[in-house]
């Protein structure tokens, strides 16, 4: 999936098998320090590998930090399917039903349309004031600009048909 070039067009390249495991590597530690990370997706009809989907900590300075975000990467096969959408709302559900987040942000490359329609269908929101040149990005690369969504608990249990939580 790392090697697809079409799969990581709007994604910071894992060149090198060694940088995929790295990779990997993170999201294991990621999960035994903070509880989460992106979980690999299966299709539960067949296990077949689809991608991985989950929460990570912002691990980067932005206006929006500290912060926890949603993401997804899936093999191009299993694109246009819907598997982003469904697993980014169990990842949403995870993070506001389990670990309580009182908001979870999502970003993407402006121009990475695919990511910002999941978005999108997740109930997440958009404002142009809150886009960001990330940091790691180089200052000619395409995918500096990053669009920012956001999605509030409360905002997600009305979207969910969930009670919202005494205020007293």
């Amino acid at each position: 999936m790392a090697a697809d070039s079409v799969v990581m067009q709007h994604l910071r390249p894992l060149p090198t098998r060694e940088s995929s495991d790295a990779w990997v590597d993170f999201q294991i530690e990621h999960q035994s320090t903070h509880g989460y990370c992106m979980w690999a997706v299966e299709l539960s009809c067949s296990g077949a590998f689809v991608g991985a989907v989950g929460l990570l900590l912002v691990n980067f300075p932005a206006h929006f930090t500290p912060a926890v975000e949603v993401g997804w990467r899936l093999a191009r096969a299993y694109w246009e399917q819907g598997l982003a959408t469904e697993a980014g709302r169990r990842a949403l559900e995870f993070g506001f039903q389990e670990l309580c987040l009182p908001e979870i942000v999502a970003h993407a490359s402006v121009h990475n349309t695919r990511s910002l329609r999941v978005m999108s269908k997740l109930g997440m929101s958009h404002n142009e004031a809150d886009d960001f040149d990330h940091p790691r990005v180089g200052t000619s690369d395409p995918l500096r600009r990053q669009a920012l969504y956001r999605l509030r608990r409360n905002d997600w249990l009305a979207l969910a048909g969930q009670p919202r939580p005494s205020t007293t």
